[in-house]
């Protein structure tokens, strides 16, 4: 059995139950949104863009099973857009 520790480079948490594939704590979606944040946060706001990019194409393409959180998947890719355009666009956050 392998397992990875909670401190490895992609923060993800996964167990392996006999044999099978690893099961992880959260939807690639919802990675890419943490990138986003990550790279706003450090000022990178082209990677930000290119993450945004990626998510509403995931978001947005035609789904293989029904997504009981698409609402809120959609309502989360608009605030990045809204804090993105904020970041790049300060003078106009207060005037």
């Amino acid at each position: 059995m392998t397992y990875v520790s909670d401190t490895d480079a992609s923060g993800i948490e996964f167990l392996r139950q006999g044999g099978g594939p690893p099961r992880y704590s959260r939807r690639l979606s919802d990675k890419i949104l943490i990138a986003f944040h990550h790279a706003c946060d450090q000022a990178d706001y082209e990677i930000a863009e290119q993450l945004l990019f990626i998510l509403e194409n995931m978001l947005t393409r035609r789904a293989v099973s029904p997504d009981t959180n698409r609402r809120k998947s959609i309502e989360s890719l608009v605030a990045a857009h809204e804090r993105l355009w904020h970041l790049r666009h300060p003078e106009k956050n207060f005037g």
